[in-house]
C-alpha cells in the first residue's frame, strides 16, 4: 500500500452518494442527514462475549490511522475512529455486502458542495463524543486534517485528494476547499487515512504516543497490543452509534494457513483470514464452520516491460496472452476460488468493460504471432515470482508449461519479497506476477497508480499517450456518462497494447464459525469487525 510517487487526480464530482431511504435535500447538491441509518452496532448487553480473529499478515503495524499502510492496521483504524463519511451496504441475496463505492454520512451528518465543485461544507452530527468524553467538533476534524499532513501514509491521500484547506466555520460546520474538481474526494475521506482524532490527546502526548495508543471515537478501545503476537480491543459502552453487540476483540497472527484452520475448527478462533483456496472444499464440509469466497478488487496479471526484449514486440505481448488459460488457473490454482479477468480493471469497478478483450485460450494464434513477431525458434525469459505467494509459484509452473508447446521457455526467477519490491519498483524485471487492491473503487484512482504513464505502481513502464490524453478528459469530465465511456475507452485500448496478460479476479477467502454473525465483505479487503456478534 506504501507508494513511492504521488498521482494527483484532477477529477470532479456532480453527484452526492446519500444513505438509502434518507429523505432528499432540496438543493441536490446537499446531503440528507442519517436519521433511521442502519447501524452495526447494537444497545444490547455485550457482557462476556468475545471474538477472536486469526490474521495472516501480523498483528498490525501500528494503531495510527494517519500512518497505517497495511491491512491489518487498517481494520484497527475502522474500530477505533470514525470518519467524516463512511462506506454504505447493500442486502445481496440475504446477505449484507459493503458498498466502497457508496458514501454514506458519519460524523458529518450532511454536506453542501459549491457550484464549481471545488468547496465542501460538512455539518458535523451533535452529541458524538471521543473515547475521553470530549467533544468531536470543528476544532478535531481541522486538527486532524493538519496531522494527517504531516504522515508518510495519510500525506499521500491528502495530496491525492488534492485538499487545499480546512477552516473551521463554527462548532459544527468545516470546509474543505480542493485544489480542482474531484470526484473521488468523498471516497477518499472515507478511507481509514481521515480518521478523525481526539486533539486533547494527541497534543498533549508525543506524537508516537498514537502508535500503540488510541484517541478516537469508535465502536472500540484498544486494551492491549503486540505487534508480534496479538492486540486486544474493549467495547466503547458509550459509542453514538450504539455499544458493540461483543464485549472484547482479540486480534491473534497465525502465519500458517493450517493452524488458522485447525484453531478455527477447534472453535479457538471465530473468524480465519486468508484461508487457502485448496482448503476451501473440505472446510465446507465442516458444519461448525462458514465459508465466505468472494470477489475484491484484488486483479492477479502477468506484466511484461516494453523496454526488455522480446516484450518490446506488441505480438509476442499478445502471443503469451493467447497462452493463458484462465478457466485453468481458477481451476487447478484458485480451486475455483476466482473470477475470469477481462480488462486491466477488476469487474468490480464502476465502469468496468470488457471491449475488446479477444485473447481465448489459442496456441495455434500464439504460435503464429511469435513467428510474425521474428522468434520462429522461440525464445526465452524470466518471469519474476514473490516467493511469500504459493499460489503465484502454481500460476508460474503451469504458464512454464504451456509455453514451452508454442517453443518459449520460462525461466521461474522466485526471490523474497523485499527483492520483490525491489526488483518491480525499479522496473527491473522483463516479466513479473503482480497483485493489485484498489482501495478506492474507481477507474481513475486504479490507472493513476497502474497504468498511467507517471503511475507509481506503473511496474511494466508502459506509456501510451492515448491513454494518458482518455485519463485527462475522464479526470475532469462532470457527466457521468461520457465519463464512463472515456474509461471504457482506456481499458480497451490498455487490452489492445497488451503491457499484462490478464490472469483472474481473486477471491478474498475467510472461514467464520457458525456462531459468528455480522461479517460484511468489502472489497478493499479491510475487516469491519465491529459488526461481528455471537
Amino acid at each position: 500500500m506504501k507508494q513511492k510517487k504521488l498521482y494527483i487526480l484532477i477529477s470532479t464530482l456532480i453527484v452526492v452518494m446519500l444513505l438509502s431511504g434518507c429523505a432528499k435535500s432540496s438543493n441536490p447538491k446537499e446531503a440528507a442527514s442519517t436519521e433511521g441509518q442502519n447501524s452495526t452496532a447494537s444497545t444490547e448487553s455485550a457482557a462476556g462475549k468475545t471474538i477472536t480473529l486469526a490474521y495472516s499478515q501480523g498483528a498490525g503495524q501500528t494503531m495510527d490511522p494517519h500512518d497505517a499502510g497495511d491491512l491489518t492496521s487498517a481494520s484497527y483504524a475502522f474500530a477505533l475512529y470514525d470518519q467524516l463519511v463512511t462506506s454504505g451496504t447493500e442486502e445481496v441475496d440475504g446477505k449484507t455486502m459493503g458498498r466502497t463505492d457508496q458514501i454514506v454520512p458519519s460524523l458529518a451528518e450532511s454536506w453542501k458542495i459549491s457550484d464549481d465543485l471545488t468547496t465542501y461544507t460538512f455539518t458535523l452530527r451533535d452529541g458524538v463524543k471521543f473515547q475521553s468524553g470530549n467533544p468531536v467538533n470543528a476544532d478535531a476534524v481541522v486538527y486532524s486534517f493538519e496531522r494527517v499532513q504531516t504522515k508518510s501514509e495519510g500525506g499521500s491521500s491528502y495530496k491525492l485528494a488534492n485538499i487545499k484547506s480546512v477552516t473551521k466555520i463554527d462548532d459544527k460546520t468545516v470546509e474543505f476547499k480542493l485544489g480542482a474538481p474531484n470526484h473521488l474526494f468523498l471516497k477518499y475521506l472515507a478511507t481509514f487515512s481521515f480518521s478523525i482524532v481526539d486533539p486533547s490527546a494527541a497534543k498533549s502526548n508525543p506524537d508516537d504516543y498514537l502508535t500503540q495508543h488510541s484517541a478516537g471515537s469508535g465502536a472500540y478501545k484498544l486494551e492491549k497490543w503486540d505487534p508480534a503476537t496479538e492486540a486486544v480491543f474493549v467495547a466503547n459502552k458509550d459509542y453514538w452509534k450504539g455499544a458493540p453487540k461483543v464485549e472484547k476483540v482479540i486480534i491473534k497472527f497465525v502465519a500458517e494457513a493450517s493452524n488458522r484452520e485447525l484453531f478455527l475448527e477447534k472453535g479457538e478462533v471465530d473468524v480465519a483470514f486468508d484461508i487457502p483456496a485448496k482448503d476451501v472444499k473440505s472446510l465446507l464440509k465442516n458444519d461448525k464452520v462458514t465459508i465466505n469466497s468472494e470477489s475484491s478488487n484484488r486483479i492477479v496479471y502477468l506484466g511484461m516491460n516494453a523496454k526488455f526484449k522480446p516484450f518490446d514486440q506488441l505480438k509476442v505481448r499478445q502471443a503469451i496472452n493467447f497462452v493463458i488459460d484462465q478457466n485453468k488457473l481458477i481451476q487447478d490454482v484458485a480451486y475455483g476460488q476466482a473470477a475470469p479477468l477481462k480488462s486491466s480493471i477488476s469487474s468490480k469497478s464502476p465502469d468496468y468493460s470488457s471491449e475488446g478483450y479477444e485473447y481465448n485460450y489459442d496456441l495455434e494464434k500464439a504460435k503464429a504471432l511469435i513467428k510474425e513477431a521474428g522468434y520462429e525458434n522461440g525464445f526465452t525469459f524470466d518471469l519474476t515470482v514473490n516467493s511469500s505467494t504459493q499460489d503465484y509459484e502454481d500460476i508460474a509452473v503451469l504458464l512454464k508449461s504451456e509455453l514451452e508447446k508454442i517453443g518459449v521457455t520460462l525461466n521461474i526467477n522466485k526471490v523474497a519479497p523485499a527483492q520483490y519490491r525491489e526488483l518491480i519498483n525499479n522496473k527491473a524485471a522483463a516479466a513479473y506476477l503482480g497483485k493489485y487492491t484498489s482501495l478506492v473503487n474507481d477507474p481513475s484512482y486504479h490507472y493513476g497508480f497502474l497504468l498511467e504513464s507517471n503511475g507509481a505502481s506503473n511496474y511494466t513502464g508502459y506509456s501510451s499517450n492515448t491513454v494518458d490524453e482518455l485519463l485527462e478528459k475522464a479526470n475532469v469530465e462532470p457527466d457521468d456518462a461520457k465519463r464512463s465511456e472515456l474509461y471504457k475507452q482506456v481499458q480497451k485500448q490498455v487490452t489492445a497494447d497488451s503491457p499484462w496478460a490478464y490472469l483472474y479476479e481473486s477471491n478474498l477467502i475467510v472461514g467464520i464459525s457458525k456462531d459468528v454473525k455480522g461479517y460484511i465483505f468489502y472489497s478493499d479487503e479491510i475487516a469491519r469487525f465491529s459488526s461481528l456478534y455471537k
